[in-house]
């Protein structure tokens, strides 16, 4: 009886030191969010538009001046590297471009799109001054 007396309270030491170890690991997330929301989004992408069936590349780098998330896309709507960038929002997963603002051959542009993965679907619209185009536009990151 005296050996129940001290196995026992040991027992219960043990017992409540392996539930303290064990309410103390933390699963660690294995892809953390990066400081900068935008940094997923930098780099080059290859670009597949499904109406115009075009592909080309395009490259999105970070405004350095920014304090809200934007960011340059360069060859937007395959507007040619001697085009204007245009100029977007990067909030958490979307990428919104700057409304109303005029790219290539005095096309105005609209949209944002969506990032899954390394895949951006962007639909957007173009005006080139004579007719208003809706594009669906795939990005995937090279």
């Amino acid at each position: 009886m005296s050996l129940m007396k001290n196995f026992l309270p040991s027992v219960f030491v043990l017992l409540a030191l392996v539930l303290i170890g064990f309410s103390s690991c933390t699963d660690s997330d294995p892809n953390p969010a990066p400081a900068d929301a935008r940094q997923v989004f930098l780099g080059v992408w290859s670009v597949s538009e499904t109406e115009t069936r075009l592909t080309y590349e395009v490259n999105i780098e970070a405004d350095t001046k920014s304090q809200n998330g934007g960011v340059f896309i360069y060859n937007f709507a395959n507007a040619g590297t001697s085009s204007n960038p245009a100029y977007a929002f990067v909030s958490g997963n979307t990428i919104s471009l700057e409304v109303n603002q005029v790219i290539g051959d005095g096309w105005i542009i609209n949209g944002s799109g969506t990032l899954s993965g390394s895949t951006i679907n962007w639909p957007y619209t173009l005006n080139d001054g004579a007719n208003l185009h809706n594009i669906s536009a795939i990005y995937i990151k090279l």
